[in-house]
């Protein structure tokens, strides 16, 4: 079996869980899929999360963020987040988004 790398999107400490986020492109979700379910095998201790499009989506209609436009790809970052509160977007998104896999 050849070397695969697999490198989260984010890390946050404080929870101490990895986030990867599908919202791009939506043809590579089986992929990532694959690759979160290899990681929790090789190393069950460690907590990775993904976000579908669906849950980014989810997220903007809840803090009642503009929808992006049908011909552009959202972008997710610290401009979705209301008022610079990043850090009650990332807790909500976590402890709320009932369709996130989780460890």
């Amino acid at each position: 079996m050849p070397n695969q790398r697999f490198r989260p999107d984010f890390y946050l400490p404080q929870y101490d869980v990895y986030i990867e986020i599908t919202t791009l492109n939506q043809k590579l979700v089986t992929k990532k899929n694959r690759k979160v379910r290899l990681l929790r095998e090789l190393y069950p201790d460690v907590k990775c999360k993904i976000f579908y499009q669906r849950d980014y989506l989810d997220l903007l209609i809840k803090y009642g963020l503009e929808r992006p436009s049908q011909d552009s790809a959202p972008s997710p970052g610290p401009e979705a987040a209301p008022s610079g509160d990043t850090n009650g977007v990332v807790e909500n998104l976590l402890k709320q988004a009932p369709r996130a896999q989780s460890q």
